[in-house]
């Protein structure tokens, strides 16, 4: 998540308040309001497009870690993580590099900060023989062949998930996602864009399907880490149903947030894991466990651990849209500004997404990264939703632009989505049509298709 200021985390909490309250301790007035982007890339061999094993990942933090204000971050002895004073560089399970940036006041400011770490990392893992995939899905590797990060938090949850449904480590070791942080100014403008974010959740994963492959074969799925997703653990994945009703508040996410079973508490700088007991954070709060009582610092460990299309952190965190080629990835969090920091855009977006009833609203959420843009929305298709709603974004940024924002024109971020949109052809779909040949060809596709190099940090940087 990008970097944000917690204080006060060892604070008991003694009632459901305590938690609420903590979900609107950073509410912000607009003319404060944020954004950041969580880009995460697979890291692969650059000559068999293989994922790469955690040494060279290690060694390439190493690296980083010489040329930056990092503070790298072990466990073990190993090094996994570099956190900055606004930003951080970490990992997931299956070493997929993830840049956490800084919250900014622009998308301007968000671009810099991303096509910095670009020109960092592709620099550092040239000798290395290291590249990145700005692709939502590990495409070659098998599951079994990719390295566990040593991380105990990790290894908790890779068992866990086990139980929990058949693609839980998938999603651990193969996905790569692009997530946006946005701030909110009361509780009733954070249920507002909480169900605005879950309606755009299908128009995200077809309009930025980019995953169509696992084990080096299409998958049928043109989002196939939605796929993943949706077989992962249905206690704290999807979408929060209660949150479409129109009375619904704060609570009702905190409610969500009490009875999903939790991963594991720290103290003393160890975890202690909970996955056997099938602890709720409501029986936590009621009984204790043992001698520990709840902290604050428990309960947002235990909002890390819940994955729903939208979350809190507390700050607001759209998640259903695949990693993108890196010279695309701020489209996403273009799109989430222009669309959730406008109340006219968020009417136009439940104007077109919402169907009224949580069976149409379920059908247009799970047709959407198997179908992408033809998904059917009501008389129309999510091509056409993609095409009305990339225009509400662009005037909505416009007027932004003009209130307060030093950026010329946040609504040029857009531009790279607008032809997708048009022709209603994916970037997957483009991935499977260029899918051919010999291995050597496939990994040169998978290089110009999603590739970092050098020449994005250039166009980054215009």
């Amino acid at each position: 998540m990008t970097t944000f200021v917690k204080t006060h985390l060892a604070e008991p909490v003694r009632c459901r308040e305590d938690l609420l309250n903590y979900l609107l301790r950073n509410i912000r007035p607009p003319e404060r309001w944020g954004i950041g982007v969580e880009v995460e890339k697979l890291v692969v061999d650059r000559h068999t497009g293989e994922a790469a094993d955690y040494a060279r990942i290690e060694t390439l933090l190493k690296e980083l870690e010489t040329t930056g204000n990092w503070q790298g971050q072990r466990e073990s002895d190993r090094l996994i993580a570099l956190i900055g004073e606004s930003s951080s560089v970490t990992l997931e399970p299956g070493g997929q590099l993830e840049l956490s940036g800084k919250l900014c006041n622009d998308l301007c400011c968000c671009q810099r900060d991303l096509s910095r770490h670009i020109e960092r990392i592709v620099t550092a893992a040239r000798p290395l023989g290291l590249a990145f995939l700005g692709l939502g899905v590990q495409p070659i590797t098998p599951l079994g062949n990719i390295e566990w990060l040593p991380k105990p938090r990790y290894g908790i949850m890779r068992e866990y998930m086990l139980r929990t449904g058949d693609l839980g480590q998938h999603m651990m070791k193969l996905s790569a996602g692009l997530q946006v942080n946005l701030d909110f100014s009361d509780e009733s403008d954070c249920i507002e864009k909480l169900r605005t974010g879950q309606l755009l959740a299908p128009l995200f994963y077809a309009l930025f399907a980019n995953s169509p492959l696992m084990n080096g074969q299409p998958t049928g799925y043109l989002s196939t880490r939605g796929e993943i997703w949706a077989r992962t653990d249905p206690d704290r994945s999807g979408l929060i149903m209660k949150l479409f009703r129109q009375d619904a508040g704060l609570s009702d996410y905190v409610d969500y947030a009490l009875d999903v079973p939790m991963y594991f508490i720290l103290r003393e700088e160890q975890l202690i894991d909970l996955t056997s007991k099938r602890v709720t954070f409501r029986r936590f709060l009621k009984e204790g466990l043992e001698h520990y009582r709840p902290t604050l610092a428990d309960w947002d460990l235990h909002l890390s651990t819940l994955f729903p299309e939208v979350r809190l952190r507390p700050q607001i965190e759209l998640r259903s849209a695949d990693s993108l080629p890196p010279h695309l990835a701020m489209a996403v969090a273009a799109l989430s500004k222009g669309l959730l920091y406008d109340a006219a855009a968020r009417d136009q977006v439940e104007r077109l997404l919402d169907p009224g009833d949580d069976a149409g609203r379920m059908e247009l959420y799970r047709n959407s990264w198997r179908l992408g843009l033809r998904t059917p929305c009501g008389s129309h298709t999510l091509k056409e939703v993609a095409c009305e709603l990339l225009v509400v974004a662009r005037e909505s940024l416009l007027r932004q632009n003009s209130m307060s924002c030093p950026c010329s024109d946040e609504s040029l971020f857009l531009d790279g989505m607008e032809d997708v949109a048009r022709s209603g052809v994916t970037l997957a779909e483009r991935l499977l049509q260029n899918w051919h040949g010999s291995r050597e060809q496939r990994l040169a596709v998978l290089l110009e298709h999603c590739g970092y190099c050098e020449h994005y940090c250039r166009e980054l940087s215009l």
